[in-house]
């Protein structure tokens, strides 16, 4: 079978993208990255795709009048790539309407925390206040709210006494890049179905 279309957005150096684009060279993963996409047009992951020969392009909010003109250029971009799976890795924007229109259900997004504790962009600052003892990441579907859409994988991360927010940051990423790409490298694969709040994958 051929692999699955992906296009990754993110908005800054692009470490799970990374990590994507290294799991693909093994034919055996079965998800192809056709396009690298930012918010961001001076974004250091947009140059690291492009050493790695792959397609990009930014969609610049400040570009656009309102956030839904930025949101129907946004899915216009993704659209002429014709991917299957959309995967948001450090893609720091909110995506609305049009966007999830065309690719809710097939949008994947990682954040670092065990959702539904600590959504939002402060995950592990808020993870450390609440001075939880274990925290995490959270491989996720996107829907409309923040950080609230079907849960595909998770994976805990224990929490130091001696941690900061740096530290437990740093920790918790390298849990977070391998679960991604063992999760979308699955949902390639063998394919998925949503249920209410449970995704079946295979």
């Amino acid at each position: 079978m051929s692999p699955k279309r992906a296009v990754v957005l993110l908005s800054g150096v692009g470490s799970i993208a990374a990590a994507v684009l290294h799991a693909q060279r093994d034919p055996v993963f079965g998800l192809q990255v056709v396009a690298v996409g930012s918010d961001n047009a001076a974004a250091p992951g947009l140059a690291r795709a492009r050493e790695a020969g792959v397609a990009t392009f930014s969609v610049a909010p400040a570009d656009f009048p309102d956030r839904g003109a930025w949101d129907g250029a946004l899915t216009a971009a993704v659209d002429a790539f014709a991917p299957d799976l959309v995967l948001c890795a450090g893609f720091m924007r909110i995506l609305g309407p049009s966007f999830l229109g065309a690719y809710e259900g097939r949008t994947v997004n990682t954040h670092p925390s065990l959702l539904p504790a600590f959504p939002g962009a402060h995950a592990v600052r808020d993870a450390l206040g609440y001075g939880v003892r274990v925290t995490g990441c959270t491989v996720h579907l996107v829907d409309s709210g923040v950080d609230t859409g079907p849960v595909l994988a998770q994976g805990a991360v224990e929490v130091f006494p001696s941690d900061d927010e740096q530290s437990l940051h740093s920790r918790i990423k390298t849990v977070e890049r391998d679960l991604f790409v063992r999760t979308v490298g699955r949902m390639a694969r063998y394919g998925w179905r949503v249920d209410g709040r449970q995704v079946h994958v295979g």
